[in-house]
């Protein structure tokens, strides 16, 4: 994609279907006239006299106690500078964006037209009535250390300027396990800082809190090292300011143990990584170029421990690994202030967990097969679903044991598990999908590249690195399509239909013949289903021209299913296929089987269907925990429909004691745990998170799935294949095209398992 078009669709992303990226949600019912009357006049004077009486009961009555105010007034925006409070406002709500998905932090975002230190205090202090906590944000040095200063002593309500604490708190915690791992100590290490605006000077500042010796400490700016004989130092930099006779970053790196990069790309040379002791220590943060390249650093120190801000490189110091945590923390005991011990809770708490061992969950989306404590994996990965139960209760136990918290926790385990109650509003399973993928991208064939849409999923996923699209359809009607979208790069195009694909289409068509020569198909006619798309693409997943593919998108399900039923088959010892659909629903994930294959299934094919579901759940590397759904509930009814649910649920006691599975049970009741523990206390589901429905026929699934899907405007991703072959994978009428780019991610991800099967059985 070219500069521009990356460009247009940045804009295009933020302006449409509506402008920015956050907005406000009712969080009450205001149906009727008398919900109205509660929510505002007469109703809404009871809860403000309360609050006239008691400032406290605030946080009972309003969101105050879950609402954080990001502000800046744009003198330090990323990369881009001094670009002004309105021009910062995306940058804001992006930030929004990370409180509300990693943490369930709801956010206002705030831009301010000063540079004037007073006014902004002032103004931050007269609308902090309204907030429970304040991130400060891209607020230019030294500026940023006063303006934090002075909110902090003045306001009775937790303040942070990210920029300053979160790459500290995140890197501190990957120094004390790089350290520990290079057998050093961190009072004796030498640590050199190259950068001295705000990140830096907090992240300094931070490590002498961990251990680290100030004497044993060199930083440097854009003049050099900052030496006690220096003119006109701010007094943050002649905090640091060294007694060595040294001026350059070369002399500073000799016998260094640590090297703290936040100052500006391929500063740092070969030669100053071989000067550097043993072990050393390299966190090169630049972004989105580190100080030295990782590659090169590796490739010259063999005993280095590495990390950057990048996340296509292992120990990526990401600031969402702190910030949204700490926040939640803070607001949870509604501390009045985020203190020194409640940072340095977030660092050990980060520290500690990287040596837990790891979710298969991190594993899988991170291609690892197993990511354990060592030189590149120091710190945990933002997708750890851990890092809310964890990080979040440190901080609050700090901000008790400190005196500056309002509140007490009397229940830790309950608290733990209200926070991961809230990571069900976030879909980072899609996130995660689309991971995988990238780590070992497969060819998929697109059998309709030339409808508008499916072009554009094949786009996005060549240009994101998702999947090597190969394209099937019209030529010139691709081409044309292409050029307009500005479809750019080495794609393969293939027309069946086309004299130039005859050699191909003829040994397809001779394969073909064989396999299916006795079941009546002749050679001619297996020739002119070569000409046919679906046919075709299902030949080259078969004979290995392809990894997967994609179709489904302008034909309806069945006609598209039986080439693929006839030319690739089921998998061995599979004796039904179906599929099943993942909703990202405010819970979380849920996983719908059978929505597109099987109409009237008996009880062992339920079960069958159930067994293939939840071998899909952990590839995504979750516990399946499986409902069978019916009108029934634990044989209510002895009609047929609910009857075979309970055989199939029978048949998997049995056979698989181990699979989490229970009913028949009526769908309310498998989602809704305290009415299931009320009525039906020996459910195996009881006390457990369902995540998977299987429903009794075709027609609940499909139903139910269509419904969350529109009313509920839930994601959804599928159907996905269950029990082929090879990966073949098959779209609803119409899909979108982020369904489509989705479905290519999934058709990746049962490539890879595929070959992984391969490989294995090879073995045998």
């Amino acid at each position: 994609m070219s500069e521009e078009s990356k460009r247009r669709e940045a804009l295009i992303y933020h302006a449409k279907p509506t402008p920015g990226k956050i907005k406000v949600v009712p969080t009450k019912k205001y149906a009727s006239q008398r919900d109205l009357s509660l929510a505002y006049s007469p109703g809404v004077a009871e809860p403000c006299l309360e609050i006239e009486k008691d400032k406290d009961q605030v946080y009972r009555y309003t969101s105050k106690g879950n609402l954080v105010a990001v502000i800046s007034n744009g003198t330090a925006v990323l990369g881009l500078g001094n670009i002004g409070p309105e021009a910062s406002k995306p940058v804001m709500e992006g930030k929004g964006l990370l409180f509300k998905i990693f943490a369930d932090i709801d956010v206002f975002d705030i831009e301010v037209d000063t540079e004037n230190v007073d006014e902004f205090i002032e103004t931050v202090k007269n609308i902090a009535p309204t907030f429970g906590g304040i991130n400060l944000e891209d607020i230019k040095a030294p500026e940023a250390f006063e303006i934090e200063r002075r909110l902090k002593e003045e306001l009775d309500i937790p303040v942070m300027h990210d920029d300053q604490h979160g790459t500290a708190i995140i890197s501190a915690a990957a120094l004390l396990n790089a350290v520990e791992l290079a057998e050093k100590k961190l009072d004796e290490v030498k640590i050199v800082i190259s950068g001295a605006g705000a990140a830096a000077i907090s992240c300094s500042r931070l490590y002498q809190s961990c251990g680290a010796k100030i004497e044993n400490m060199v930083m440097l700016d854009s003049k050099g090292v900052i030496r006690k004989d220096r003119d006109t130092l701010t007094s943050e930099k002649a905090e640091f300011a060294t007694d060595r006779k040294i001026d350059t970053l070369e002399e500073a790196m000799k016998d260094a143990d640590v090297f703290i990069g936040l100052s500006m790309a391929d500063i740092v040379t070969p030669e100053m990584l071989l000067s550097m002791a043993d072990n050393p220590i390299v966190f090169a943060m630049a972004n989105p170029n580190p100080e030295i390249k990782y590659d090169l650093a590796i490739a010259t120190r063999k005993d280095i421990i590495m990390a950057t801000g990048r996340s296509d490189h292992p120990n990526q110091v990401n600031n969402v690994l702190g910030f949204p945590f700490i926040f939640r923390g803070a607001l949870d005991v509604r501390a009045t202030k985020i203190n020194e011990e409640m940072k340095m809770a977030a660092v050990k708490s980060l520290a500690n967990l990287a040596k837990e061992p790891v979710p298969e969950q991190v594993n899988i989306a991170y291609g690892e097969t197993k990511l354990t404590f060592g030189k590149e994996y120091i710190i945990p990965k933002p997708f750890d679903p851990r890092l809310i139960a964890e990080v979040p209760p440190a901080v609050a136990k700090a901000a008790i044991e400190s005196g500056v918290a309002k509140r007490t926790i009397p229940d830790w385990d309950k608290y733990q598990d209200t926070l991961r109650e809230r990571l069900g509003s976030d879909n980072k399973l899609v996130r995660l999908l689309l991971n995988r993928a990238k780590l070992d991208p497969k060819r998929v064939v697109f059998a309709e590249a030339d409808q508008l849409d499916v072009l554009k999923a094949a786009q996005i996923v060549y240009e994101e690195g998702v999947a090597m699209p190969i394209l099937l359809g019209r030529k010139e009607t691709i081409e044309s399509l292409m050029k307009e979208i500005e479809f750019e790069g080495d794609i393969s195009i293939i027309d069946p239909k086309t004299e130039e694909e005859n050699e191909r289409k003829n040994k397809y068509a001779k394969v073909y013949w064989e396999q299916r020569k006795r079941r009546g198909v002749t050679y001619y006619a297996a020739q002119r289903l070569m000409r046919e798309r679906n046919y075709f693409a299902a030949m080259m997943v078969n004979e290995g021209d392809a990894d997967a593919l994609i179709s489904g998108y302008s034909r309806n399900y069945p006609s598209v299913v039986k080439p693929m039923l006839e030319l690739i088959g089921m998998r061995h010892g599979v004796s039904r296929i179906a599929t099943t659909n993942i909703m990202m629903t405010k819970r979380g994930p849920l996983f719908l089987s059978d929505t597109s294959i099987n109409i009237e299934p008996n009880g062992k094919v339920l079960a069958k269907i159930a067994q293939m579901t939840s071998h899909v759940v952990k590839m995504f590397g979750m516990e399946p925990v499986i409902a069978m759904t019916s009108y029934s509930n634990f044989g209510s009814s002895d009609h047929i429909n609910a009857s075979k649910v309970r055989e199939a649920v029978a048949y998997l006691h049995r056979h698989y004691p181990n699979m989490v599975v229970d009913g028949e049970l009526q769908t309310d009741f498998a989602l809704n745990d305290e009415m299931l523990r009320n009525r039906f206390p020996f459910s195996k589901l009881v006390g457990r998170k369902v995540n998977t429905l299987i429903f009794p026929n075709l027609d609940s699934a499909n139903i139910t799935y269509k419904l969350l899907k529109e009313l509920h405007e839930a994601d959804s991703i599928g159907p996905v294949m269950m029990g082929m072959k090879k990966p073949a994978h098959i779209l609803q009428l119409g899909a979108s095209v982020d369904e489509i780019v989705n479905m290519t991610a999934i058709a990746v991800i049962d490539a890879q398992q595929t070959e992984l099967r391969e490989l294995e059985n090879a073995k045998k």
